[in-house]
């Protein structure tokens, strides 16, 4: 009996904790599917490293790896203090300076990185920050000095960020940084680019044109969490390949209680609209530290897929974690819990589109035939990916095996639910001789058997993108063939 296959995919953040080539290595091998850089975090040394590094290694143990860097954008944070960090008390007035060169920070005022803030808040208003470990009420804006009562205390250290509870700020989706990153995810060769704090499509359009500008056909992630977002969350979703619940700091923003409908909402408006849906923030914060998650974490994790994620994403557990091989060996057990008891009346039996492509038909046809008639794996050769990833939306059991001569198209399905990118390149030989040689090589790793039924697709013209339109149901025999035969027994 085959094992099964996790259909859920996995995306880890890079850090100090995963520059060692081996735990790289082990990370990979342990199921990671996706390397997040965020640009957040190091400077551009180490971020050219890190990508350098996950194509080496993608390479060296023979698995398709996608890159993902993950643009700062507009984060509102407060600037440094000259002691680092100071502590705060309930009832402290405390100032919020957003003049252009405020001094360093003390234990009466710091400066703010966004200069508009002063003309976006008024009297009354909650700001959080550290992700609403501190909380303060603005009393009153005078010029551009923000006065502040402290409402919960604790330390406060420099560089940390500010929301305004319930959204509001006026601030742009594209940072001024942002467009240098973008130049940088380029040069890199990035797979996806995720968008931090859209805030409608037209951030998410400004961002497609200039990474088009700088040569870069990286698809393009939303993250989704800032409450205009929410208000455009269709529009946003359908201008993006990817969304994801970015639960940091929509959190905060929007408070804790919203946040489970939220995630919910996003994923299956991202599912409705066909498009990626990943999960992230804290998923398994615990293992940071420790090296086994918490029960609740398990919880969080597995709910995350039954309710359709297509993957799930670590951040600091990997970035910074003392335990990142073993936390994603964790996430890929749970998840491949959570798939072995997904019911089996949830599988989406059709795409929510009017087709116009063939391909998209194809792919509801197969997987219309996958849900009434035993099949074991799906073959699918691609150029693009294009009926991979439409293969991927109709969500059954079956593993969805993508076959490509185009590396970008490989790494780029490494992100699509269900679908393991393998590479082949048959151009020029006849399609029976392709499709025997498509067989055998899947037969080969062990991820199919004699006697499995298998379901074929592909272009009756080898080579061409968006020329899939044709599909075959075999049979695995000895050497590989198929038996087309009508009389094939269907249960």
């Amino acid at each position: 009996m085959k094992p099964q296959v996790r259909q859920t995919k996995i995306i880890a953040t890079l850090g100090p904790s995963t520059d060692d080539p081996d735990v790289l290595r082990a990370m990979f091998e342990a199921g990671v599917d996706v390397c997040r850089i965020n640009m957040s975090h190091g400077g551009p040394e180490d971020q050219f490293r890190r990508a350098r590094q996950v194509r080496e290694i993608s390479s060296a143990v023979g698995k398709e790896i996608a890159i993902l860097v993950d643009l700062q954008g507009p984060k509102i944070r407060i600037e440094s203090f000259l002691n680092d960090r100071i502590s705060l008390a309930h009832g402290d007035p405390f100032i919020l300076d957003a003049s252009p060169e405020p001094p360093m920070g003390d234990q009466e005022r710091v400066g703010v990185t966004y200069k508009g803030l002063a003309r976006d808040v008024k009297s009354g208003d909650l700001l959080l920050l550290d992700d609403g470990l501190v909380t303060m009420t603005v009393k009153e804006v005078v010029g551009d000095e923000i006065h502040c009562t402290v409402e919960n205390g604790g330390e406060l250290s420099s560089r940390k960020g500010i929301n305004l509870k319930g959204g509001g700020l006026s601030i742009p989706g594209i940072a001024e940084r942002d467009r240098q990153d973008i130049l940088r995810a380029a040069e890199m060769d990035a797979d996806y680019v995720s968008v931090s704090f859209p805030r409608n499509a037209d951030d998410m359009r400004k961002a497609r044109m200039l990474l088009r500008e700088a040569g870069s056909q990286a698809r393009l992630v939303s993250k989704i969490e800032r409450t205009e977002a929410i208000s455009n969350l269709e529009e946003i979703i359908e201008a993006s390949h990817a969304a994801m619940v970015a639960r940091g700091d929509l959190g905060v923003e929007i408070g804790d209680a919203e946040l489970p409908f939220l995630q919910k909402q996003i994923i299956r408006k991202s599912l409705h609209q066909n498009r990626v849906a990943i999960t992230a923030t804290q998923m398994m914060q615990s293992m940071v530290d420790n090296p086994i998650p918490t029960r609740a974490e398990v919880l969080d994790v597995a709910n995350a897929v039954i309710d359709g994620s297509d993957a799930v994403m670590l951040s600091a557990e990997t970035a910074v974690g003392q335990h990142p091989v073993e936390v994603v060996r964790a996430m890929d057990r749970v998840c491949l819990g959570a798939e072995r008891h997904l019911e089996e009346q949830k599988d989406n039996l059709q795409l929510n589109v009017r087709f116009h492509r063939i391909d998209q038909a194809i792919a509801s046809a197969a997987m219309f035939l996958v849900k009434h008639v035993r099949v074991d794996a799906i073959i699918a050769l691609t150029e693009s990916g294009s009926t991979a990833q439409w293969l991927s939306r109709v969500r059954t059991a079956a593993p969805i095996y993508a076959l490509s001569p185009n590396a970008a198209s490989r790494r780029r399905m490494a992100l699509y639910r269900g679908v393991y990118p393998i590479a082949h390149s048959e151009k020029g030989k006849k399609m029976d001789k392709v499709l025997n040689n498509a067989i055998s090589m899947v037969l080969e790793r062990g991820l199919i058997s004699v006697g499995d039924r298998v379901l074929l697709t592909m272009g009756d013209r080898l080579g061409n993108q968006g020329g899939t339109n044709t599909m075959r149901l075999i049979q695995v025999s000895e050497e590989g063939l198929a038996d087309t035969q009508t009389e094939l027994d269907l249960h």
